[in-house]
């Protein structure tokens, strides 16, 4: 498939399910893979791909993601959810490709701006519910302005 010829694996593959007789059961996978290369063919031109340079490494990717998730889940004594599981390997993935630093900055700002700025944009709050919270018998020692 890698000199561009996708569409010429699905004829083999599904005769060497017919040669062995095999059931309609035993051959759908080989069934289902054969019709996603048939319809796929025109998105599976790796030998282009490989001339304008694209990398054509799916096992390696595949690799590296096995081996990050089992390095950050495999942790003696862990037990993850799988909200918590999608919350960790992202930050795993931005630490291992060197990203970690500029997403950190990045996530301080969202964080100042969303828990200071936002919170703080018309003066303090507690402030603000001390004052209405403060008896109204007793008269301000000071005018305030809320």
């Amino acid at each position: 498939m890698v000199e561009g010829k996708s569409s010429s694996v699905p004829p083999g593959m599904r005769r060497s399910a017919t040669l062995p007789k095999l059931t309609s059961q035993e051959r759908k996978p080989v069934d289902t893979c054969a019709k996603y290369l048939l319809n796929n063919a025109k998105y599976l031109k790796y030998d282009d791909y490989l001339k304008v340079g694209f990398p054509i490494a799916t096992g390696v990717i595949e690799g590296v993601c096995r081996n990050q998730i089992k390095d950050t889940m495999d942790i003696t004594g862990a037990r993850w959810t799988m909200r918590g599981a999608e919350a960790v390997l992202p930050l795993g993935s931005l630490y291992i490709s060197a990203d970690w630093d500029e997403y950190w900055q990045f996530h301080l700002q969202q964080e100042h701006k969303r828990n200071h700025l936002a919170l703080y944009s018309s003066g303090i709050p507690l402030m603000k519910q001390v004052l209405k919270a403060r008896c109204s018998s007793t008269p301000p020692l000071l005018p305030i302005h809320v």
